[in-house]
């Protein structure tokens, strides 16, 4: 989202076009400025981001279809067509006032560049020589840019670095270099206060705000909050906003605790840090205008919400979004477990609780679905999920496990995944698994496993490595991380080696966590789901597992959806996944199998 004189704007996915629309408040209530045939989204990377930005009276997007920047007028919505690069994606923008142009992200035959934009398809290649590219910042003058490289095979959660330059008067970058950390680390999201240049580094093991300062080829680190908690999550998308400055030293800024995302304001040097908006979980797009604070925050209770954070009075104000979901139907709130660790190798594990609605019997724990994040190096949230409402709903307890790898708990933490995937998390899984059982909150005679992409691996390799659940579920669920590895992306295309090693160095080990090579050892139903146009998880992977297991002659379902690429967008096959997948569980609980 973004505010400035003209507005307050933000992307809102709209369920009936199936596409990311411009709204923006006007008055007391939000109005939609693009048409429904107008989508707004970057793929820079696959996941975009950094889509929108705003300048001195009109709005820069880039188009979903074409990937092309685009010109928005903020009153009536018109659209005109700012580049006619063909074959390029855009991302990360910025709007750049001292010489009236859009920087971004451009990334056409798998090479990427820091790019200036100028209306009539001027575009102007500022850098090049890296791998990767985050979105750019400028400093109040215009004078000084920062941004955030990196290389393969490295994810910008492993290593990243910070680079900076001068703007000379024609908009051109002079003395460009970089700025390594003390040791090896992950930066993101550089911003300027005035002159004065900060950055979130995990080097010292969580994300935390720096102040980077240099003089004679020397920089100078200083930590603003030695905290010990990440005050962001993975960078998966450009242009994500945790923190910003306030002016005279002040901050607002994201904490994550336990999984859950707390909004904190210091208003300026001399004052003490506040907690502002507890009833929310999670923020994100942190910007700043005219002494008010607006993001998008998500709660457990209620639809995602545009806020506004009076910064004298620290009073929230709900400018968008909000809703209750239910209108008479109770809402099932997470409880926060946390799994001890039971041995020196292992870390502590954690994770949110969702009971039935009605609440567990005392004599008969409720079937437990504990469900594996994607990514993986992702987070549960303890935020409003439909799907988990569902299922406590009819009668099943879920458990959301942040497994070790999981970000938003430190570098180590989420550095423990290095070569472990099907592993540690699998490990994790199983001991959450046994916590809840154990406490009486679920029924070990009835636990499910289900994920989606990466956590339906991770569902696959629980179903391989014992019977401990009864029966799991694959949503376009990953069965052949060697296939994968040939076709993905360039910007994850290092990322399997890194979460299994180098298969020219671990062949045993991908031969024991490929599912589609271990699935003789499933010895419990499981049902899948895939889309035909899924490119990042191929039909086809999908297809041999389930030959597998019916060669094997074991229980196994498979639900096809042509339509549908990598997340089924479409409601009507949200809801038959969810409509066959309860008929699934219930069939194979023993609660239904036993008459009772």
């Amino acid at each position: 989202m973004t505010a400035s004189q003209i507005g307050v704007f933000w992307l809102e996915f709209d369920p009936d076009s199936g596409h990311n629309l411009l709204r923006k408040v006007s008055g007391d209530s939000p109005q939609w400025v693009t048409p429904p045939t107008f989508g707004i989204r970057s793929q820079v990377n696959g996941y975009g981001g950094g889509a929108l930005c705003v300048g001195p009276d009109t709005l820069y997007a880039v188009e979903a279809s074409q990937q092309q920047i685009h010109r928005i007028d903020p009153v009536t919505g018109a659209t005109n067509a700012v580049t006619q690069d063909t074959g390029a994606s855009f991302g990360g923008l910025v709007w750049d006032p001292l010489h009236h142009r859009t920087l971004a992200v451009r990334e056409r035959s798998g090479c990427q560049q820091l790019v200036a934009v100028r209306d009539h398809n001027e575009v102007v290649p500022l850098h090049d020589s890296e791998d990767f590219y985050g979105a750019p910042a400028l400093s109040a003058s215009g004078e000084r840019m920062a941004w955030i490289c990196w290389s393969l095979p490295d994810m910008p959660w492993v290593r990243s670095v910070l680079w900076t330059a001068d703007v000379n008067e024609d908009g051109q970058l002079v003395h460009a270099r970089c700025w390594p950390t003390s040791q090896e680390g992950s930066v993101q999201q550089p911003v300027f206060d005035g002159e004065t240049l900060y950055v979130l580094s995990d080097h010292e093991g969580w994300w935390q705000a720096w102040r980077v300062s240099w003089r004679d080829e020397q920089a100078r680190w200083t930590c603003l909050d030695t905290t010990p908690a990440d005050h962001a999550s993975a960078p998966w998308q450009l242009g994500e906003r945790h923190y910003c400055p306030l002016g005279r030293d002040g901050w607002a800024w994201v904490r994550y605790l336990n999984g859950v995302g707390e909004l904190w304001l210091k208003r300026s040097a001399g004052s003490s840090p506040e907690r502002v908006v507890p009833d929310f979980n999670d923020f994100r797009h942190l910007t700043v205008f005219e002494g008010q604070l607006y993001c998008v925050a998500r709660s457990a209770s209620r639809l995602d919400s545009v806020l506004a954070v009076d910064l004298a009075t620290k009073r929230d104000r709900l400018l968008a979004g909000g809703e209750s979901p239910f209108a008479d139907t109770p809402i099932v709130a997470p409880e926060f477990f946390r799994v001890l660790s039971s041995s020196g190798s292992q870390e502590e594990v954690g994770g949110f609780l969702y009971p039935p609605v009605d609440g567990p019997s005392e004599n008969c724990p409720p079937p437990l679905i504990l469900i594996a994040h994607g990514g993986p190096t992702s987070t549960a949230w303890p935020v409003f999920n439909p799907q988990v409402q569902f299922w406590c709903h009819h009668g099943f307890a879920v458990a959301d496990v942040n497994y070790r790898g999981s970000a938003g708990f430190g570098r180590r933490f989420r550095m423990a995944l290095a070569g472990n995937w099907g592993q540690s998390d699998v490990e994790d899984m199983e001991r959450a698994a046994d916590h809840l059982v154990a406490t009486g909150r679920a029924d070990a005679s009835r636990l499910f496993i289900q994920g989606r992409s990466s956590g339906g691996y991770t569902a696959l390799m629980a179903m391989i490595r014992s019977t401990r659940f009864r029966a799991g579920a694959s949503l376009f669920g990953v069965s052949d991380p060697a296939h994968l590895r040939e076709v993905t992306h360039r910007f994850e295309s290092g990322y399997l080696d890194w979460l299994l090693g180098a298969p020219s160095d671990y062949p045993e080990r991908w031969h024991e966590r490929t599912p589609v090579q271990q699935a003789h050892r499933i010895r419990r139903p499981i049902i899948f789901f895939q889309g035909g146009q899924d490119r990042v998880v191929v039909p086809e992977q999908t297809r041999e597992m389930v030959r597998v297991l019916e060669q094997n002659a074991q229980p196994v379902e498979l639900w096809w959806f042509e339509d549908e690429g990598h997340g089924f967008r479409q409601q009507k096959n949200q809801v038959a996944l969810l409509e066959n997948l309860l008929t699934f569980y219930c069939r194979n609980s023993q609660k239904w199998n036993d008459g009772g």
